[in-house]
């Protein structure tokens, strides 16, 4: 089969290897999986220059998240069981982790969704109890992660501001529902939050940038608001002044969905079935900006890690339109 594979640490395009090779076997308790469509995150991009909190052995193939059949012709979402990922003809899989892919989505909408969405619902309900009518600040708005918190933040019924880069981003922003858009490169953010508000600040930041965003969220986050922690896409990670939380009265919350994967699967199941019901309504649908042939995949993950895409990139095998 084919497969994209990393042989040493450093930037996508420069150590992804398009090869052929065996199709991986099943360890206990897992299953292979024809991929149909591999959605392209940021981890991905860690895995490859060594920085993410996993770090498989080398060499393996990234591809973290994908909408992909089982033997009996099932249309399942589910992560990969590193180091055989999502990047090739073939994945592996824990059987107990798949989930029915929605009918409402495609196989690139279906591969998107797992990890980004459900990423946000457990930073805004779960760890933030986020409530109709509140306002929720999502930085890097019209980004794959970031475009999942707009669509489930206007789900709860929330006045959502988005916060980008440039005007095309604020153009992305605007189409998904954000009822305010900042654009950080020609507006003071903090300053901008506190007009749209009335003084009153964010209820619920969203951050999966960190570093320079961070530190807008504290200066412009309400009484009791929730900053909720899910990455730092910024390449710097914050150092809170936590005297600063006490005397405004926020909380700074942490989001690592993985952890609910293996200590609570049965919520994650949960919310899938939510996630399933919404995609049905019409209420989410991932923003994929582009299905990317297969021979594009290294070149997906680079832009990805540089920060100059919009919505999801998606990347599709050979002979598939999803």
């Amino acid at each position: 089969m084919r497969a994209w594979r990393v042989y040493e640490n450093g930037e996508p395009r420069a150590v992804m290897r398009r090869e052929e090779v065996d199709p991986p076997t099943p360890g206990e308790g897992q299953v292979l999986l024809r991929v149909r469509a591999a959605n392209v995150n940021f981890p991905d991009a860690l895995l490859c220059r060594g920085h993410y909190q996993v770090r498989p052995p080398l060499p393996f193939t990234p591809g973290v998240e994908v909408c992909a059949e089982t033997d009996d012709g099932r249309r399942v979402v589910t992560t990969a069981a590193l180091p055989h990922g999502g990047f090739a003809d073939h994945v592996l899989a824990d059987a107990a982790g798949l989930l029915p892919a929605p009918e409402a989505l495609d196989d690139a909408e279906a591969a998107a969704l797992h990890i980004g969405y459900q990423t946000g619902w457990f930073g805004l309900h779960r760890r933030a109890a986020l409530q109709p009518g509140e306002t929720l600040l999502v930085h890097a708005a019209a980004g794959g992660v970031g475009s999942a918190a707009v669509q489930l933040g206007k789900a709860a019924g929330a006045t959502v501001i988005g916060v980008v880069g440039g005007p095309a981003k604020a153009a992305v922003a605007r189409a998904l529902g954000c009822d305010v858009v900042i654009d950080r490169r020609a507006e003071d953010v903090v300053a901008a939050v506190r007009a749209a508000t009335g003084g009153h600040g964010a209820d619920v930041i969203y951050d999966p940038v960190g570093g320079d965003a961070y530190t807008q969220s504290a200066k412009c986050v309400a009484f009791e608001g929730r900053i909720v922690i899910v990455g730092f896409a910024g390449g710097t990670v914050p150092a809170p002044a936590l005297n600063h939380a006490l005397v405004k009265n926020y909380a700074i919350l942490g989001l690592h969905w993985g952890l609910y994967a293996a200590k609570d699967p049965a919520s994650v199941a949960r919310c899938h079935e939510t996630l399933t019901a919404y995609a049905t309504k019409g209420l989410i649908r991932p923003l994929v900006a582009e299905r990317v042939p297969f021979a594009g995949a290294a070149d997906a993950v680079q832009r990805v890690a540089d920060g100059t895409t919009t919505g999801r990139l998606v990347v599709l095998p050979d002979g598939v339109r999803a």
